[in-house]
């Protein structure tokens, strides 16, 4: 079975509640085995027969059924979720100042075209995830990147450790 791990966008923010328990028992209820939340923030871990496009939908449409819409669900394998937490652009950035964000689909080419960093804000695109150090931190940003309107974030200390808590899996 493939060790998977699903990032939630939209969940406990913007009045979509859900709590940690309430996700493990809809995920139980798909048949995921081995079910694991981290953190508040819509972090799942679990193992699945199913390939991985298969997962996110599955999760998605059981979350449409709770918020009436779909809030967004971004898988990856513990070797991509590795790979993310290992190849992470500016070294020199505090963990918690680097988020990452996951798209269900690879970034567009242009993707940070339009982007307006008044504060000094970089980015760099990989694949399904879009890099972003917050020199000043994400909180005061006034960052525009419309290229992260589908995304869910995560800072690269969350990123490492779901890694490690899926490693454990294995």
């Amino acid at each position: 079975m493939t060790v998977y791990i699903a990032l939630l966008r939209a969940v406990n923010v913007a009045g979509t509640p859900l709590q940690m328990s309430e996700l493990k028992s809809i995920c139980e209820g798909l048949g995921f085995d081995d079910v694991r939340t981290y953190i508040q923030s819509g972090n799942v871990l679990f193992r699945s027969d199913e390939p991985e496009d298969a997962v996110a939908e599955k999760l998605d449409g059981a979350l449409e059924k709770k918020f009436g819409r779909k809030p967004g669900v971004m898988v990856r394998t513990t070797g991509e979720l590795e790979q993310v937490a290992g190849n992470a652009p500016f070294p020199e950035a505090k963990p918690n100042f680097l988020l990452v964000n996951f798209l269900a689909e690879p970034a567009p080419a242009d993707a940070l075209d339009k982007m307006a960093a008044p504060d000094g804000e970089e980015a760099v695109v990989a694949g399904r995830e879009i890099y972003v150090h917050y020199p000043n931190g994400s909180g005061r940003s006034r960052l525009k990147l419309p290229a992260l309107r589908t995304a869910t974030s995560r800072n690269l200390n969350t990123v490492r450790k779901l890694a490690e808590l899926a490693r454990a899996m294995e």
